[in-house]
């Protein structure tokens, strides 16, 4: 009966530290805010094209066979993209963090891990992290043969603060 008192207690002294330890974990990453990184951060966005900090890295450059150019975007928190469109599309993965979406004269959307996004040829659009938390996104540009982007005036603070 002892032995059995002993294991039972072990048992739930075991639960209770995991328990802890898991809390403690989910505390240390939403104080940091850091975003698990897949890809190199890559190289720093033009001032042209981003406000605030924004990485690039290619990851597939498109060729005669693939048509596609594929690359992650990491934003710090509260950068984001200018205006623009891609002749054929763009499609985003976000692989992490939180941020904002937003086709022009349709509401701000909130884009976070796990979202899917299709962004329609030619159609005026920008996308970035949300102001307390990064975003990390994958891009896929199809049929680059029509052209990859075309890049247009910065988004406001007025409009990016109406995602708050």
């Amino acid at each position: 009966m002892k032995n059995i008192l002993k294991s039972f207690a072990l048992l739930i002294i075991s639960q209770a530290i995991l328990s802890c330890s898991n809390k403690n974990q989910k505390t240390m990453n939403e104080e940091k805010n850091e975003l698990d990184q897949i890809f190199p951060k890559g190289e720093k966005g033009s001032g042209d094209t981003f406000t605030g900090n924004a990485y690039n890295v290619g990851l597939v450059d498109a060729d005669h066979i693939y048509t596609t150019t594929v690359g992650n975007v990491y934003f710090e928190p509260g950068a984001r993209s200018n205006w623009h469109r891609h002749p054929a599309g763009q499609i985003l993965i976000i692989t992490d963090g939180i941020g904002y979406h937003q086709i022009e004269g349709q509401p701000i959307e909130i884009i976070k891990k796990g979202s899917v996004i299709k962004c329609p040829p030619n159609v005026r659009h920008w996308h970035g992290a949300s102001a307390d938390v990064g975003l990390q996104q994958l891009y896929i540009v199809p049929n680059t043969e029509k052209g990859i982007a075309n890049w247009d005036e910065a988004v406001t603070d007025e409009v990016y603060n109406q995602a708050k």
